[in-house]
């Protein structure tokens, strides 16, 4: 197993009011993924609100997270921005603090054409020092990747793994057919969007970038054990015991639930950067009686 495969937990990173990181609500957030045995964390990925952060908190995260869990898990760090020289920057910071590898989302404004992200994605591979994933996000980036621009990124030193937006089940098998055939052979391809990462994997995704794993990452490593032993059936059984959280994070989104659950599981006191709000109180009760009621908390 490599730090591209298996179970990647993608934790938020609480921070207070003005955007400065709670280190030690960081610190209580890793011990139970480290703990769990996750293959490797996403760190200041879209669910760690990596583009609303500075520099240098961006960079105190990763060190942070680097002593807390002292080599045990590879870390994997969101390096995107709206520059591409930031983003070699921000590759080389995450680097000198301790990642394993980048993150790197095409961040724009004006979109972006494909040759502009496969040249953003040659220079921050060249210059950044760390190897990267491709981070495909289209709902935050508005930027899709096709298997053919995926399959040139893949031929790039550097470029070690993809991470794709989890298709539709009934799409599964035909859309990692599609992005296997385009890249080399033995390239990662890994899937996010909990609630179509089970399907995605039985269809051959080799890793699961996953948000309910930054805070519940025994069931999520249960899914991905049983797809790799190759026991569907119990994967999808496993799966659809999660659905109550899968919808919880279609209605509200993500980011928002895990923020709150966050709180009130008492792992950190997040506050949600302006002008994202915090969920109405009422879903928040939801969604901690929800997770209670699943046996998470």
């Amino acid at each position: 197993m490599t730090a591209f495969t298996g179970l990647s937990a993608f934790p938020i990173t609480p921070c207070d009011a003005a955007g400065r990181l709670d280190g030690d609500g960081l610190r209580r957030l890793l011990a139970p993924l480290v703990e769990a045995g996750v293959d490797s964390i996403g760190l200041l990925g879209s669910t760690g609100t990596y583009a609303y952060l500075t520099r240098e908190e961006r960079r105190r995260a990763v060190a942070v997270a680097a002593g807390a869990v002292e080599g045990r898990v590879p870390l994997l760090v969101g390096v995107g921005a709206l520059r591409t020289d930031d983003a070699v920057r921000l590759a080389r910071d995450a680097k000198d603090a301790g990642a394993s590898a980048g993150l790197l989302a095409p961040v724009s404004y004006t979109p972006l054409t494909d040759e502009e992200v496969f040249a953003h994605f040659a220079t921050v591979a060249a210059e950044g020092g760390l190897p990267l994933v491709i981070y495909d996000n289209p709902a935050t980036t508005h930027f899709r990747f096709t298997p053919d621009l995926i399959g040139r990124l893949a031929r790039l030193p550097g470029v070690v793994a993809a991470k794709c937006p989890g298709p539709a089940p009934a799409e599964a098998v035909q859309t990692v057919a599609d992005l296997r055939a385009a890249v080399p052979g033995g390239f990662p391809l890994g899937f996010s969007g909990d609630w179509n990462a089970t399907e995605a994997l039985i269809a051959g995704g080799v890793a699961w970038y996953g948000v309910a794993a930054g805070l519940f990452p025994r069931p999520c490593l249960e899914i991905v054990r049983a797809v790799r032993a190759g026991d569907v059936e119990r994967a999808r059984a496993l799966d659809a015991a999660m659905a109550p959280l899968w919808d919880l994070f279609k209605a509200h989104s993500s980011l928002r639930i895990v923020h709150g659950l966050a709180e009130d599981l008492a792992l950190a006191r997040p506050v949600l950067p302006r002008p994202i709000l915090p969920l109405p109180e009422p879903v928040r009760a939801r969604a901690l009686a929800t997770v209670r009621a699943m046996g998470l908390a």
